[in-house]
């Protein structure tokens, strides 16, 4: 098997320490050789039910990665934008983008190293998923965003029920209105390969 990075290695991972490795490696090549050659578009709509649902700036990019996601927020004219991502690596090349107010480092499963209510909103984009960060992540997300701020979370749809996120939600059903799912693609019609028409659902909701 290769060490190469690729998605598949993606859907393995296991630990923090695992995707610190996996995208300290992927992080140069990851918006084209993954993102754009694959047909990546969950950013796109992560982003635009964000501007769909009212939600506005300030804007906490969870899981920024290379800036996909923040980069797509900001072409809606949803400033400022600010990043964090547990590799390094990954936010430089979100920096190169220039589309982010603040970029920095932590394992959301640790909290967000900022004082709570921030942010008027956030978003994130392929993060919450089985192996990346899972349902326990939103309470810190949740943390960062002001009362009455928008959320908008994808999560992919196989693991929405396995991996504990439906429970979740149900428990945050006190602090949070407004909840909606919405299935969207991960990837566009074009795509190839055994992933290709992989969905994720995208939970917006309100902060109470």
């Amino acid at each position: 098997m290769s060490d190469d990075p690729d998605l598949e290695r993606a859907y393995a991972l296991q630990t923090p320490e695992d995707s610190v490795a996996l995208y300290a490696a992927w992080a140069d090549s990851y918006d084209h050789g993954f993102a754009i050659a694959n047909g990546y578009v969950l950013h796109l709509e992560v982003a635009r039910h964000y501007a769909l649902m009212g939600g506005f700036g300030p804007v906490l990019d969870v899981g920024a990665g290379t800036g996909l996601c923040g980069a797509a927020i900001a072409d809606r004219g949803i400033r400022p934008v600010d990043g964090t991502d547990i590799s390094p690596e990954m936010l430089e090349q979100a920096r190169a983008k220039g589309e982010y107010r603040h970029l920095f480092t932590a394992n959301i499963l640790e909290g967000i190293p900022l004082r709570d209510g921030l942010y008027q909103g956030a978003v994130s984009s392929g993060t919450f998923t089985s192996g990346h960060v899972g349902a326990e992540g939103i309470d810190a997300v949740l943390s960062a965003v002001r009362p009455g701020g928008w959320i908008v979370l994808s999560v992919n749809t196989q693991h929405y029920v396995t991996a504990g996120f439906a429970a979740k939600m149900a428990d945050l059903a006190p602090r949070i209105d407004a909840l909606s799912e919405t299935e969207v693609a991960i990837y566009a019609d074009h795509a190839t390969g055994p992933h290709a028409r992989d969905t994720a659902l995208l939970l917006a909701f309100r902060k109470a």
